[in-house]
């Protein structure tokens, strides 16, 4: 579907607590580190920059814990989204540490928290009011209960006609569902969204365009995201581009691919085909890396 309308993310809302570090982890001591806590969490990351990257009408729906509700919900209308923020009651919001190396590659730490009980309960059809696409953060997936609501979402959107994105979001916790589970998990989904570890461990094929081929006879829209080289697009098992990222110097790897993500959805809703699509989606990463955290 083209046109214009609403981009809804179902997903996940983090606190980041990203710490660069210069030097290597001193084991059993202190390693100096510029420390920031920050909104984050990838799917609320890729709701901003959607909104950055000009998507007039951008929603999320997601869980969070009532001790940072508020300040999610001020941080996400500032950055022009509209939040649809469920309190729970008995989880604390999620919360991500990552650790930020000199090389601005990161490693996290994580408590999902609230995030992957998103409850069938909160999912309602009447939210694809007015919505053009649909974006789910494949973090939904790696818990029954936000898993259960994601295949609602699925369904619902299937059925009115709304496409449906998305992003496999992490290979460490891929490789714990497997990858069959997670395949089946998402079939009827528009487009895939995965890094090159992600498409890899999708498939088995290191290379990471072959990958992206075979993902795409599943998936009629797939979009291999390959860091500083860029992204390869498929359809209908053929590898049909490939583009490059601009160059960037970067601090901070986190979000990059949630940057890509948004802005590739943000184009997507106003018409623009893949091709163009991931070229504003390589710009969205190449400008997220030089800035600290996940948003824009």
């Amino acid at each position: 579907m083209t046109g214009r309308g609403a981009l809804l993310v179902v997903g996940d809302v983090v606190t980041d607590i990203v710490a660069r570090h210069r030097t290597p982890l001193a084991p059993a001591t202190d390693t100096a580190a510029e420390i920031r806590t920050l909104p984050g969490g990838a799917g609320a990351n890729v709701a901003c920059w959607a909104a950055r990257s000009g998507c007039a009408d951008v929603r999320l729906l997601a869980r969070v814990g009532t001790d940072s509700l508020s300040w999610h919900d001020r941080a996400l209308r500032r950055a022009g989204v509209r939040p649809t923020l469920v309190p729970d009651p008995d989880a604390p919001t999620a919360s991500v540490i990552a650790l930020v190396g000199a090389d601005a590659e990161r490693t996290f730490l994580t408590d999902s928290g609230a995030a992957l009980r998103l409850a069938p309960g909160d999912w309602t059809p009447a939210l694809l009011d007015g919505v053009a696409r649909v974006h789910l953060s494949g973090y939904l997936f790696f818990a029954a209960p936000s898993r259960e609501t994601a295949a609602r979402v699925l369904r619902d959107a299937g059925a009115a006609g709304v496409p449906v994105s998305v992003d496999p979001a992490s290979a460490g916790f891929l490789a714990d569902l497997g990858a069959a589970p997670f395949l089946a998990a998402v079939d009827g989904a528009e487009c895939l969204l995965p890094n090159a570890d992600e498409a890899r461990f999708l498939t088995g094929l290191p290379d990471p365009a072959a990958a992206a081929a075979a993902l795409s006879r599943r998936f009629p829209v797939v979009a291999v995201t390959l860091g500083a080289a860029g992204a390869v697009l498929a359809a209908d098992g053929q590898v049909t581009a490939r583009v490059t990222a601009p160059p960037a110097r970067p601090v901070d790897s986190t979000g990059a691919g949630d940057a890509f993500t948004g802005a590739f959805l943000a184009a997507r809703v106003t018409g623009a085909d893949p091709i163009r699509a991931a070229e504003s989606g390589c710009r969205a990463g190449a400008r997220a890396v030089t800035r600290v955290g996940g948003r824009p």
